[in-house]
């Protein structure tokens, strides 16, 4: 069973820096994509970072100025370097990946079971 683990999350103030990281467990043949959504109340959950098995990153506009996603392919874990945070980052923060479990049948979507990140004074 393809398990997505986050850790890292906590309460920060405004300004402030927090990492978050992901580790995949489980039998996994390859991880493709790999990144990171966010939910916060009242809110639908958005892309906040994405990055593929070849290193590319996409970033979403409201944070690819403070924000930095990077991997360890090897490792199959997933960073989310969060800098100058704001209080509207709070949310509940998502670990993604796109796993093939096995050579056949394609691949699938899994989802972490989410850490609260709250930037508050």
């Amino acid at each position: 069973q393809v398990q997505l683990v986050e850790s890292g999350g906590g309460l920060v103030q405004p300004g402030g820096s927090l990492r978050l990281s992901c580790a995949v467990s489980g039998t996994v043949f390859t991880t493709e994509d790999m990144g990171w959504y966010r939910q916060g109340p009242g809110n639908k959950r958005d892309m906040v970072a994405r990055i593929t098995h070849h290193g590319t990153t996409t970033l979403a506009d409201s944070v690819k100025d403070r924000f930095t996603i990077s991997r360890d392919s090897a490792e199959n874990m997933v960073y989310l370097e969060m800098n100058t945070l704001k209080p509207e980052d709070t949310a509940d923060y998502y670990c993604y990946a796109y796993i093939w479990a096995t050579e056949l049948g394609g691949g699938d979507d899994y989802w972490g079971q989410g850490t609260r990140v709250t930037v508050s004074s």
